[in-house]
């Protein structure tokens, strides 16, 4: 499946049709933690399946996936309604307490809202999980049509300027599992060559800041930049994204590249600068 029909939206913004849990195409689970995991991935979507459909995205009999249901939502993990079966608030509940996202989100706001305030569109902050980018919290523009992207949403991380900005500073064996696992084509301008991808990450780690030319969608485009954490690492990417035809990436690149700078420093990242221009950054090339 592919992550915009995770996301409950086609590439081009349109909803998805049929949607399938990845976790079924990695593996068949076979414990009842595995299957539970299975029929959560199915709902991130952010629809309202029926029992029959869940047990069509899932592959599981439907008896399995009517049992379970009928558990998850007696502990609040799902809600059952008379449209179908959604994600509970008690998974929300769990998710804000996860320490490290929690905080880094917590830490990126006041950043994320200076840039919202200033430029009038989205504002992402996003962390990569694999081959794909996590969005942990988005600030929206105002006056324009919205975006498709959602908090808790997946996308592919090398057709993103958040996945593009981390992918730039992560460890060469990242880089290598993320293009062997293979390089989804979003739009004719994503990027799915390797040599092209490699080329394109130098140059973000010359430059400090990652562009999405409408590589992610059509007339969807940002400028983004890494986030460090105390260790150098990169932890995270900010980014300002917008419609093509109102944002314009050259103008608002050094206000992103800034922001992203001072949440590192805030993070305790002050170290993690000298991984910018002017220093040879780990080779992609392995």
């Amino acid at each position: 499946m592919c992550s915009a029909e995770r996301n409950g939206a086609s590439p081009g913004g349109r909803p998805a049709t049929t949607p399938r849990s990845p976790l079924r195409a990695e593996c068949e689970p076979v414990s009842v933690i595995g299957r539970v995991a299975l029929l959560l991935d199915c709902l991130a979507a952010g629809d309202s399946p029926g029992i029959s459909e869940l047990a069509r995205r899932s592959g599981l009999a439907k008896t399995t996936v009517h049992r379970l249901v009928h558990e998850l939502g007696s502990c609040g993990l799902v809600e059952v309604t008379g449209d179908g079966v959604r994600l509970g608030i008690r998974l929300f509940e769990l998710g804000s307490s996860v320490p490290r996202q929690r905080s880094l989100a917590e830490g990126a706001l006041p950043f994320m809202r200076d840039l919202q305030q200033a430029t009038g569109n989205t504002v992402h902050l996003a962390v990569l999980d694999g081959a794909e980018v996590v969005y942990l919290q988005i600030l929206r523009g105002s006056g324009t049509r919205q975006l498709p992207s959602r908090v808790g949403g997946r996308m592919p991380a090398h057709a993103t300027g958040v996945g593009k900005a981390i992918l730039a500073f992560a460890p060469p064996q990242v880089v290598s599992a993320l293009i062997a696992a293979g390089l989804e084509r979003r739009t004719a301008r994503t990027l799915v060559a390797a040599g092209a991808l490699r080329r394109e990450l130098a140059r973000i780690r010359d430059r400090g800041v990652s562009f999405d030319r409408e590589e992610s969608g059509p007339g969807i485009v940002c400028a983004a930049s890494p986030v460090f954490g105390a260790d150098g690492a990169v932890l995270a990417a900010l980014s300002l994204t917008g419609w093509s035809s109102r944002l314009d990436l050259d103008r608002v690149a050094p206000a992103v590249r800034t922001a992203a700078l001072a949440l590192s420093r805030q993070l305790g990242g002050g170290r993690g600068q000298a991984r910018w221009p002017g220093r040879a950054a780990p080779s992609s090339e392995a």
